[in-house]
């Protein structure tokens, strides 16, 4: 861990992270990227020293209320988080100024801050996004090592559902001769039909790869599934978009299934739900005196 102090915490679509690094230890992780200009070890966690005061300046000046978002590069409930209550602090700050807020997280510890979810939620709108990836528990414990498990991750989708809280589900990625069948694919959806998710978030059954997380993914292949680098790298070469021989299929059936059960999976509509600011105490004014 070290320290850094930074300019601004808010990006043009009022996206933050208070993190930079993950220690999840995620096979497949994109923001491990050279592209990112990251210039310490991806485990060595930067912590924005200055964000709060930054953040709280920000939501002070704007002139409109909106979505602020957290997750996009780093997971923000690292185990850092659970110490220096970074992610806490700024959730406080954003229901005190009335915004709203979307978290993306693999981890169960976003349940610490259910009670603040859920104070944003009541007067704005609050959606917790949850990656999921594999059905099967012990696949998942081998390619995201340092997180809570996917039946772990379902409970919290319960819980958020219970709380009336949204959530929306990121199916990615998938990777090819690894998780991309369709007893994955069904098992993950049933867990989003039964937990209300509103939306699932998929760009199609595989993964990105490029510099700096390629030669990551490989190295954790050579460990974990011997002999199938080789059949990547035969397969894809150094391309960027590595997608499943199986991925029309399975994008038939994620079609299928979530229209059937009413899971929003148009990712335009998903992605405008999730910046789309909503007033609830306004509208339940207007709604009052437009009875007749």
């Amino acid at each position: 861990m070290h320290y850094v102090k930074v300019k601004g915490i808010l990006s043009s679509q009022n996206g933050m992270n208070l993190y930079r690094g993950c220690t999840h230890g995620c096979i497949y992780c994109d923001s491990r990227s050279k592209c990112y200009g990251m210039k310490h070890d991806f485990e060595d966690i930067e912590v924005k020293e200055n964000a709060i005061e930054l953040l709280e300046y920000a939501l002070r000046h704007k002139r409109k209320k909106c979505m602020i978002g957290t997750g996009a590069m780093t997971d923000p409930y690292i185990p850092l988080e659970m110490k220096l209550e970074n992610v806490r602090k700024a959730l406080s700050l954003i229901d005190k100024y009335g915004f709203g807020v979307t978290v993306h997280t693999k981890s169960d510890r976003v349940l610490r801050d259910i009670d603040l979810l859920n104070k944003i939620n009541e007067k704005t709108k609050c959606v917790v996004q949850m990656t999921l990836t594999t059905y099967d528990e012990d696949l998942c414990r081998k390619i995201e090592p340092n997180v809570c498990t996917t039946k772990e991750r379902f409970e919290v989708l319960k819980k958020m559902r219970d709380a009336g809280i949204p959530t929306v589900v990121w199916l990615s990625p998938i990777l090819p001769f690894i998780n991309d069948t369709e007893d994955n694919i069904s098992g993950i959806l049933d867990m989003c039909i039964e937990a209300k998710v509103y939306g699932v978030i998929c760009f199609g059954m595989g993964l990105t790869l490029r510099e700096g997380n390629r030669e990551y993914f490989y190295k954790q292949l050579d460990r974990l599934f011997p002999g199938l680098k080789e059949k990547y790298i035969q397969r894809y070469g150094n391309r960027y978009e590595i997608d499943s021989p199986n991925s029309d299929r399975l994008m038939r059936l994620f079609h299928k299934k979530c229209s059937e059960n009413g899971i929003v999976h148009n990712v335009d509509l998903i992605f405008n739900y999730l910046h789309t600011f909503e007033e609830k105490q306004k509208a339940e004014q207007l709604s009052i005196w437009n009875v007749e």
